[in-house]
C-alpha cells in the first residue's frame, strides 16, 4: 500500500452486471487472484478507480464505481478481497474499505470526519489491517499516525508510539514504514506492532516513503529522493546494502514485489503521465506494463 504526501455518502453496492470487463469475462474470486493478480488504481473510465490485470496488463478488470475515487488497493492473504481507501466529503475525509475480488461485499471500515485514513495493509494472518491516518489538530499541526483494526473495522487502536505512514507487515509480523522524527523528512523504519523496538533503517535529510517488504521478508523496496529524484531503491531487512535500481529524470515509486521475488512493479511518470512498469529485482529490463495506471499492488500468495 505507500507516500508521506497527503494521500489517503452512504455504501454504494455495485450489481455485477455493470462492472467494466475488458478483455476477459467474468471471474470467480480465487480465479480473480491467479489471473489477474495485480491491482492498481486508474483514470481510464474519468473516475479514480481499481482494477485488476494480469501480469502482461493486458486484460483487466474494474471492481470499483464510487464517484469519490478510490486507491491505494492491499490483497489480503488469502486472495479474496482488497483493502483500500475512498474520499468523502469534497476529499476531506478519506476512509478505509474492503471489497471482494468479484467486486462485491463493499465495506466501508474507518469513518473518522476530517481524517484522511490511507495505506492499508493486511497482517500474515489476514486478521488485522494496519493504516494510516493523517489530519491537522486544533492547532493546525499535522499528525501522522499508524492505527490498527480487526478486518471487519473493528478494534479500531493507534500504535502511539510510532508516527508515520504507508505501513505494511513483515511475513513475521513487525511493522515497516516511513517515519516522521526531529532532524528528518521522513525515514525508513521497523517496530514491533505494537511499536515497541522501534528502529529507523535509513537516516538520510531526503525524502524516502512507501516501502514494501520481500515476500522472503529478506528485502525492503521503498522510494527516496536522496539523490535529488524519486527513483526506487532496495535494502536488506536490516537497513544494509541500500542499492539504487532507477536510473531517470522521472519520477518512480510505490514499488511492489512479485510473488517470487524476482520482479518489482512500480509507478513512473514519464511523459507526464502516470504509467505502471516491470522490472528485474536488480532493476534491469524495464518495461511499461500498464498505461495510465498507478499505485500497483501484487498479490502474493501465502503458505
Amino acid at each position: 500500500m505507500k507516500a508521506k504526501s497527503l494521500k489517503p455518502i452512504n455504501h454504494i453496492f455495485v450489481p455485477l452486471s455493470l462492472f467494466i470487463l475488458i478483455g476477459s469475462c467474468r471471474v470467480s474470486q480465487h480465479a480473480a487472484s491467479t489471473s489477474y493478480p495485480i491491482a492498481y488504481t486508474s483514470l481510464a473510465s474519468n473516475n479514480k478507480d481499481i482494477y485488476i490485470t494480469n501480469p502482461t496488463g493486458k486484460s483487466k478488470i474494474k471492481l470499483t464505481n464510487f464517484a469519490g475515487g478510490n486507491g491505494y488497493s492491499a490483497w489480503s492473504p488469502d486472495g479474496k478481497r482488497i483493502a483500500f481507501y475512498a474520499k468523502y466529503d469534497n476529499k476531506r475525509t478519506w476512509s478505509i474499505h474492503t471489497i471482494n475480488v468479484d467486486g462485491t461485499n463493499r465495506k466501508r471500515l474507518t469513518h473518522a470526519n476530517g481524517k484522511w485514513d490511507s495505506s492499508p495493509a493486511w497482517s500474515p494472518d489476514g486478521k488485522k489491517i494496519v493504516f494510516a491516518r493523517t489530519y491537522r489538530d486544533a492547532n493546525k499541526v499535522v499528525q501522522h499516525q499508524i492505527w490498527m483494526m480487526n478486518t471487519d473495522g473493528s478494534a479500531q487502536t493507534q500504535i502511539k508510539s510510532l508516527s508515520g505512514g504507508g505501513p505494511c507487515f513483515t511475513p513475521d509480523g513487525r511493522i515497516v514504514f516511513h517515519s516522521e522524527y526531529p532532524g528528518k523528512k521522513s525515514n525508513i523504519s521497523i517496530a514491533d506492532i505494537d511499536g515497541d523496538n522501534l528502529t529507523h533503517l535509513t537516516h538520510t535529510e531526503a525524502e524516502e516513503w512507501q516501502p514494501e517488504v520481500s515476500p522472503d521478508g529478506k528485502q525492503i523496496a521503498f522510494t527516496s529522493k536522496r539523490d535529488g529524484n524519486f527513483e526506487i531503491y532496495v535494502m536488506d531487512i536490516d537497513g544494509s546494502n541500500q542499492k539504487r535500481l532507477t536510473f531517470n529524470k522521472f519520477r518512480d515509486s510505490m514499488p511492489s514485489w512479485s510473488p517470487d521475488g524476482t520482479q518489482l512493479i512500480f509507478t513512473s511518470r514519464r511523459d507526464d503521465i502516470i504509467d505502471i512498469y516491470m522490472m528485474r529485482q536488480d532493476g534491469s529490463s524495464i518495461k511499461k506494463i500498464i498505461p495510465q495506471g498507478g499505485q500497483p499492488a501484487w498479490f502474493k500468495a501465502t503458505h
